[in-house]
């Protein structure tokens, strides 16, 4: 037996189900300002019976009031049909229901259906029909139930599969899985089957139950009973991109290219001016049976794509326009679908293929494939994409826009980001938007994010979570990282902070994790602490903040000094429960360089190898501070010496933590030893280690040496690939004598590269003052004497 495609498979779960009540469609017009087609205008005859002249004219007089929205003339009027004296048989109401059924005006039908019910007049097929479609199409679901269920079976009026698949169609539509249900189930108890139309409209709701098996399962049925067509391909294609099987979609995509090729299918408009099949359409009952040898998935007809033909060479016009736009449609789609799996191989493929055919590319076609370009190979490739558009005088979508804005945004290109945001008429999302705020935020620039988030507001472009937590991170702080925070900073962080907060209570959004998590983030480098504790509880309140919130918190009050108050937030992050990891240690070690508690320091790090973390370069930086609070140089050597044999990843700014102590000590010798240390270890000196070895010799009256150790360190500062790529670029800079020599390296500030832009205006000062430049470090005789000098110690 066969079954029929089961429910389940449509709908796994029914959380909620629809109110018994009466369901409607807000967005239904009752009144049409359309001109009236000119068959409503001739009475004399309807749908092949003969028509009373005077109760036609009474027709033609209703549909017009009724198309001019006077309501109670068209009432009146239809009060006046059921006073006349001629008989009055259902075809007289045809030409009203069937406008109604357009429009639709599911009030006037229940107006209509009333006055028959009174007027004792019999419902025919066609009058029950135009009712059914009229209440569905308006969304008056229970209503047409009603009227499919409470009407008495005659010869000229009885159930047929026309009502359940209009009735089916609209409940698929309106996602109502009870009336689904409940339309089946008549169906089935009627012995009606399903045909074609039926298979579709399953088709549609299992695309919006996000159904991908039960697609299956309804493409292989219907393999088994119909033979496939344009329209049914067209629905498939577009089903299984939906549901992103991109796989069967190009199957279905190659079965619809050779049906074309056989040019056995035939399309006309209908009278809603859509495309069909004009065939004889045999239901299929629910129960029949099987041949068991066809129970596998539909044979796909494949074609090959080097002899394929021009659509226009094969068919001939008109036929060839409608086929093409089918084609166009399903390649459009597939096209589509290639976005989210990143397969631009197989979308540029499929374009090809479709100028092969004689289609040209739709907006949308040229939209997949500038998307998926973009993620895979770059914002380059999507613009000359989108100068093929305009040499065709196609104007992109929006979300083609938006996908090279993102990549712009992405690569970090903010200008040409901005202005494909700027190009953008009506995309509501905040996707690009966001991206560009990111990028705004990489690269440190708030004022182009202020002119973005404006942009948003002038748009109405609605924004959310994200872009509140990239708000919070581009503008939460002022000074921060290049000066402290004061009082004139402060005051301005709290006014942002305080109205980057009112525009998301407006908006009806919360805080989340990450808001929450760059606020405090913000409010710690600026240095307030009241507000810092303030929101540290409100994350206590609304989440689970976990350890790395607090570490967000310890980090910011050692920052401030205010190391009593870091131990109490520790105190309260053990007796929450969390387990501290190797950044909270680390924090809290730092916190015993200010209290100088050396045996707190090793119940930490005995604390932090039992959790299973080893000492990494900051745990070795901590202890350092901790040591050279006592201005114990010798334990700050061997803490140095122990880190550089444990094979840990080095960093400066534990060399710079002994460098600069030395320095205010007037300890040369310390400096020159760390120094060398560095030099052996291979890690590159920053602009603080630069400042505090030229600082400690100028103090020392060693000129000449601070110079040469400046233009040492300053070359150690550019990676030896970095030099050997650029250095012609690095010379021209270093040497050049116009007045924007200064302004092009302080350039690369802005792109993030502030050791190479130091590095270079060193390099460059040292050239002013008559010191020649060698790129040889090693023939320098302050790394030779620093060499040699503590190569026994």
């Amino acid at each position: 037996m066969c079954a029929r495609v089961s429910l389940k498979l449509l709908v796994p779960s029914i959380r909620k189900s629809y109110s018994t009540g009466l369901v409607r469609n807000k967005s239904s017009t009752y009144n049409s300002r359309k001109e009236i087609p000119k068959e409503w205008r001739s009475p004399a005859a309807l749908y092949g019976y003969p028509v009373n002249p005077m109760v036609g004219s009474v027709q033609k007089q209703i549909v017009n009031a009724l198309h001019l929205g006077e309501r109670e003339r068209a009432s009146a009027l239809l009060s006046n049909i059921s006073h006349d004296k001629h008989v009055l048989l259902a075809n007289n109401f045809v030409e009203i229901l069937k406008y109604c059924a357009l429009t639709p005006d599911p009030l006037f039908v229940l107006e209509i259906w009333k006055t028959m019910e009174e007027k004792g007049i019999d419902l025919n097929n066609k009058c029950h029909t135009l009712m059914i479609r009229a209440l569905c199409k308006a969304g008056y679901l229970e209503e047409a139930f009603n009227l499919m269920s409470n009407c008495t079976e005659t010869s000229y009026l009885y159930p047929t599969l026309q009502k359940y698949n209009i009735l089916l169609g609209a409940s698929t539509g309106m996602n109502s899985v009870i009336h689904v249900s409940r339309c089946l189930d008549l169906m089935e108890n009627g012995m009606l089957g399903k045909d074609e139309i039926t298979y579709i409209e399953l088709l549609k709701l299992a695309v919006l139950q996000k159904n991908l098996s039960a697609v299956h399962s309804i493409w292989n049925e219907y393999a088994r009973y119909y033979s496939f067509n344009l329209i049914s391909l067209r629905k498939f294609i577009w089903s299984f991109t939906r549901l992103k099987d991109l796989t069967t979609a190009c199957e279905a995509l190659q079965h619809l290219v050779a049906l074309v090729f056989r040019g056995d299918s035939t399309i006309k408009i209908s009278a809603e001016e859509k495309m069909v099949i004009p065939k004889l359409d045999v239901p299929i009952p629910f129960y029949c049976n099987q041949d068991n040898n066809n129970t596998g998935s539909p044979k796909v007809v494949r074609f090959d794509s080097n002899k394929v033909k021009s659509v226009g060479t094969v068919l001939e016009y008109p036929k060839s326009v409608l086929v093409t736009k089918i084609l166009r449609l399903s390649f459009t789609d597939v096209i589509r679908a290639c976005v989210p799996p990143k397969n631009d191989e197989l979308a540029e493929q499929l374009f090809s293929l479709m100028q092969k055919l004689g289609i040209e590319p739709s907006r949308g076609a040229y939209d997949g494939l500038i998307r998926v370009l973009v993620k895979e190979r770059g914002f380059h490739d999507g613009i000359e994409m989108l100068n093929l558009m305009k040499q065709k005088n196609l104007k992109p979508h929006d979300s083609t826009f938006a996908a090279i804005s993102v990549g712009c945004s992405e690569s970090l290109e903010l200008g040409l980001a901005e202005a494909f945001l700027d190009q953008m008429a009506e995309y509501k999302s905040a996707y690009p938007y966001n991206k560009l705020l990111e990028a705004c935020d990489t690269l440190d620039q708030p004022e182009r994010g202020v002119h973005v988030f404006g942009k948003m507001k002038q748009l109405k472009v609605a924004p959310n979570i994200k872009t509140y937590e990239l708000l919070f991170s581009l503008f939460g702080n002022v000074n921060a990282p290049y000066e402290n925070g004061n009082i004139l900073s402060q005051a301005e962080a709290t006014r942002r902070i305080n109205a980057i907060e009112d525009d998301m209570v407006r908006n009806g959004i919360q805080h989340s994790y990450v808001s929450l998590r760059n606020l405090l983030r913000a409010l710690g480098s600026e240095g307030m602490i009241s507000g810092l504790l303030h929101y540290l509880r409100v994350a206590e309140n609304q989440f689970t903040p976990g350890t790395p919130i607090y570490n967000i918190v310890l980090h910011s009050l050692i920052e401030a000094n205010e190391d009593q108050t870091a131990i109490n937030v520790f105190k309260t992050l053990m007796s929450h429960g969390y387990r501290p990891n190797d950044v909270t240690c680390n924090i809290m070690i730092d916190c015993c360089s200010i209290s100088r508690s050396f045996k707190s320091a090793q119940g930490l790090i005995a604390m932090m190898i039992h959790y299973g973390y080893p000492p990494q370069a900051q745990t070795y930086t901590s202890l350092v501070k901790l040591v050279l609070a006592s201005e114990d140089f010798d334990e700050a050597l061997n803490l140095l010496n122990q880190a550089c044999s444990d094979g840990i990843q080095l960093d400066a700014v534990l060399f710079n933590t002994i460098i600069n102590v030395a320095s205010q000590k007037d300890r040369i010798d310390i400096i020159e030893y760390v120094m060398d240390r560095m030099h052996k270890e291979g890690v590159p000196p920053d602009p603080a280690t630069c400042g505090h070895v030229f600082t400690a010799y100028v103090n020392q009256g060693f000129y000449n040496t601070a110079m040469e150790a400046l233009q040492v360190m300053s070359i150690h500062m550019l990676s030896e690939e970095n030099i050997n790529k650029n250095k012609t670029v690095f010379e021209e800079l270093i040497y050049a004598e116009d007045s924007e020599a200064e302004s092009r390296a302080l350039d690369l500030f802005k792109d993030s590269k502030e050791n190479v832009a130091v590095a270079l205006l060193n390099l460059r000062w040292c050239a002013m003052v008559g010191n020649p430049i060698s790129w040889f470090t090693n023939q320098s005789q302050w790394v030779k004497r620093l060499s040699a000098t503590n190569s026994f110690r």
